[in-house]
C-alpha cells in the first residue's frame, strides 16, 4: 500500500487522503441509488447539492428541556441547604455553581443547534463563471448566547481554488466509532496554503461520489452527470410535521444578488 503524504497546509483533522483536484478526473464514478439525495437543481449554469453539517436533527430540541430542569437542580440545592444550615461549604457551591453553567449552556447550545441551522446548507457550482457559492452556517459553542457568532452566511469562491479532502475522525456516537466526511478546503491562488474550510458531505463514499458530480458537471456539463430516479427534494416546502426542529428551522433564503448571480451566466 503506497500511502502520500498531505498535499495541504494545513490538512484537515483526521485527514486521510486528498482528492483529485477541481480539474483534475474524479476518482469515482456516480452511483444515485446509493446517494442520500439527488440534486437540488442541474442546468446549464449551475448545479446545486444539498448539504448538512448536522447529519440528525430533532433530538436537541428534546434534550433541552431536561438540561434545563438539571440546571434547576444547583440552585435548589444551594437554597434547601442554606435554609436549614446555614452558608455552604465552598467547594461544593463551586461544583453546583459549575454544574448549573454546564446544564444551562448545554440547554441552549442543544436548542440552538437543533433550531438555528437552516433547513438545508446547499452549495451551487456555476459553470459559466467558474464559481462556487456555500450557503453555511456558523456557530460558536463557547458563545452559544451570542447573536453575531450564530447564522449563515453566504460565501464565494473559486472554482479552482478548492481542494477536497477525505477525513475520519473519533466522535460521540450512539456506539462509538468514527465520523467519515468529505471537507472543502479554500487555497491561496496557485500555492497548498488553506485559507478556509468547510463541511461538505458524510461519509466518504458519497461525499467522493458528490464531489465527482461537481468535477463531471464544472468539467464537461449537465450532460455527464448520471441520471436520478428520483427527483429533487424541496427543502424549504417539505412536511416537517413531525419535525420540531426542522418546523421551527429558518428556510433557505440567499440573497437577491447572489441568487441571481449564482444562477446566471456572466
Amino acid at each position: 500500500m503506497v500511502f502520500k503524504a498531505p498535499l495541504l497546509d494545513k490538512p484537515a483533522p483526521g485527514w486521510k487522503r486528498d482528492l483529485p483536484g477541481p480539474n483534475e478526473s474524479p476518482s469515482i464514478e456516480p452511483y444515485p441509488p446509493v446517494l442520500s439525495n439527488p440534486p437540488n437543481h442541474v442546468g446549464n449554469v449551475y448545479l446545486e447539492l444539498a448539504r448538512a453539517t448536522m447529519r440528525m436533527r430533532g433530538v436537541g430540541v428534546w434534550l433541552t428541556p431536561f438540561m434545563f430542569l438539571l440546571s434547576l437542580i444547583a440552585p435548589f440545592t444551594l437554597i434547601a441547604y442554606m435554609l436549614k444550615e446555614g452558608m455552604p461549604p465552598t467547594i461544593p457551591s463551586i461544583f453546583l455553581l459549575l454544574a448549573f453553567t454546564a446544564a444551562l449552556w448545554g440547554g441552549v447550545f442543544f436548542w440552538r443547534m437543533d433550531t438555528a441551522a437552516p433547513r438545508d446548507e446547499p452549495i451551487r457550482f456555476n459553470r459559466l463563471r467558474r464559481k462556487v457559492y456555500v450557503y453555511r452556517f456558523h456557530h460558536d459553542g463557547l458563545r452559544p448566547f451570542s447573536r453575531t457568532a450564530w447564522g449563515v452566511r453566504t460565501e464565494v469562491y473559486d472554482w479552482d481554488d478548492l481542494r477536497a479532502e477525505a477525513c475520519s475522525v473519533y466522535g460521540p456516537m450512539g456506539s462509538g466509532g468514527l465520523i467519515e466526511t468529505i471537507t472543502l478546503a479554500v487555497v491561496k491562488p496557485g500555492t497548498n496554503h488553506v485559507i478556509d474550510r468547510f463541511h461538505f458531505a458524510h461519509e466518504i463514499q458519497q461525499g467522493e461520489m458528490y464531489w465527482a458530480m461537481a468535477q463531471l458537471f464544472m468539467q464537461q456539463g449537465p450532460q455527464a452527470l448520471p441520471q436520478f430516479p428520483r427527483p429533487p427534494r424541496d427543502w424549504n416546502n417539505e412536511d416537517v410535521s413531525f419535525n420540531l426542529a426542522r418546523r421551527l428551522a429558518p428556510k433557505v433564503q440567499w440573497p437577491a444578488d447572489m441568487d441571481l448571480e449564482s444562477r446566471t451566466a456572466p
